[in-house]
């Protein structure tokens, strides 16, 4: 699982290097990190990360445009991170396609389980939909 690609997009740089060392120090070493929703996309697109962790709330293209735009095309699993916790804004963020939904400040221990777990389950779920996995 530590090879894993996850994409972190957040527009607290602070913050994005925090979160690259929490995985790191958890085993995970291929973290893209991005800060603006034109530069996430960017890199979506070009090395098609296994996961992404996303905050809704950036300049310009926000977290949700993003995620719309990935769901277009794929479902890898996507965390969103963020400030806005009220129940509102989760049902907003579920229903445009998260699969799940963490609230700022959060637990390190507790984002990195969130993310292993939303990995496992994909990869279950893709290799139950991958005929050659049969």
């Amino acid at each position: 699982m530590n090879d894993k690609v996850i994409l972190v997009v957040d527009d607290e740089i602070d913050l994005l290097e925090m979160i690259q060392s929490i995985f790191e120090r958890a085993g995970f070493f291929n973290i893209l990190t991005a800060s603006s929703g034109t530069e996430a996309l960017k890199i979506w697109k070009e090395r098609q990360p296994d996961m992404i962790i996303l905050d809704i709330m950036m300049p310009g293209i926000d977290g949700l445009s993003v995620l719309r735009e990935v769901r277009e095309t794929s479902n890898i699993p996507v965390l969103l991170l963020t400030a806005r916790g009220e129940a509102e804004d989760r049902v907003a963020g579920l229903e445009v396609g998260a699969d799940d939904y963490l609230v700022k400040p959060f637990s390190y221990n507790e984002l990195v389980s969130r993310a292993k777990a939303l990995i496992r389950r994909y990869q279950i779920y893709k290799g139950k939909e991958d005929p050659d996995s049969a």
